[in-house]
């Protein structure tokens, strides 16, 4: 029998005996469990107040340094008022990223018990992942950091400190966005004032010393430019994987799709939560659209990975079978 490289990295047995969910503790019930996702991880908690930070420091530099000494009370207030409003946003996406689930499988599910009420057919195939002991929908992957099997996960981002998954990407997207245009903004405003201290008197430009103004725009310059060309090529690869409905490890891992593809602006709508509006920008939107193939937590093989109960006898009688994915 030819084995394909589905086989190689899904579970192939259907039935409670081979997925041996006498040692998965089944999930705790809905009302012990807490309202609000956050992962306790040092490196991505140590990311995000980094990035928080340096949106602050940003801020800072614009309004203090430039704006407020700036004899133009227009020019302040207008270009005060766009970067605040930007820099809000980016933290408000931020903060939904991090704080939104973004697609966890129920932890512990399973149990001999579950598994018996899928009522599953004759060469139906289920995947479990052996780390959190759960039925895995299709698209699914584990990931390490926050230990949970993630639907649709494209990455891990420590910046955000979660997963991008299938609840999230739009906030994470929108994030992305934001900070690609504050860094831009900053770099223009950094630009003028400049050109602004060179013809006049530097003592006068700012209510900083001279060498103070120039270390802190010097400074400002590099962090909006590193992180314009950082999120922005972020910003692209997100909104490719949506419109090519491919997430960054399926690419990755050269994966055939067997799945059907909502490519293209049907992709964006449902990844944004309908059709186009101004809540596709806005981060406190909640998502409202959920796709049909991610609803359920089995997905079926398709007829050419389906291995029937006695070829399942034969591959495992060979001693060559692999019972779980391990990623």
């Amino acid at each position: 029998m030819m084995i394909t490289p589905v086989h190689r990295f899904r579970d192939i047995e259907r039935t409670p005996e081979y997925l041996q969910p006498e040692k998965c503790v089944p999930p705790p019930s809905r009302a012990s469990l807490g309202t609000m996702w956050f992962i306790r991880d040092g490196c991505g908690i140590a990311c995000a107040v980094v990035t928080w930070m340096l949106v602050f420091y940003a801020d800072f530099v614009v309004l203090l340094v430039m704006l407020v000494p700036s004899r133009d009370y227009v020019y302040s207030v207008i270009n005060g008022t766009l970067f605040n409003t930007l820099a809000f946003l980016a933290l408000a996406s931020h903060f939904r990223a991090m704080l939104t689930d973004p697609g966890a499988v129920p932890k512990g599910n399973a149990t001999k018990e579950f598994i018996e009420s899928l009522q599953l057919k004759p060469g139906q195939v289920v995947y479990k992942c052996p780390k959190c002991c759960s039925i895995k929908p299709d698209r699914a992957h584990h990931c390490s950091v926050c230990k949970r099997c993630i639907r649709k996960m494209d990455h891990h981002c420590p910046w955000v400190n979660n997963c991008v998954g299938e609840n999230n990407q739009k906030y994470f997207v929108l994030f992305t966005m934001y900070i690609a245009l504050i860094s831009l903004h900053a770099l223009i405003m950094v630009g003028f004032h400049f050109l602004y201290c060179f013809e006049e008197d530097w003592t006068k430009c700012s209510s900083f010393s001279p060498p103070t103004t120039v270390i802190l725009l010097i400074l400002l310059c590099f962090e909006a430019l590193l992180f314009l060309i950082f999120t922005s090529v972020m910003f692209g690869t997100q909104v490719h994987s949506i419109c090519t409905d491919e997430t960054g490890i399926e690419r990755l891992k050269n994966q055939k799709p067997t799945w059907e593809k909502i490519s293209g602006w049907e992709g964006m709508k449902l990844a944004f939560g309908g059709t186009f509006s101004l809540g596709w920008f806005n981060p406190f939107s909640n998502l409202n659209c959920e796709s049909p193939a991610t609803a359920g937590a089995v997905a079926a093989a398709p007829e050419s990975e389906i291995m029937t109960q006695e070829e399942i006898e034969q591959f495992l009688a060979r001693d060559v079978a692999i019972q779980m994915l391990h990623e």
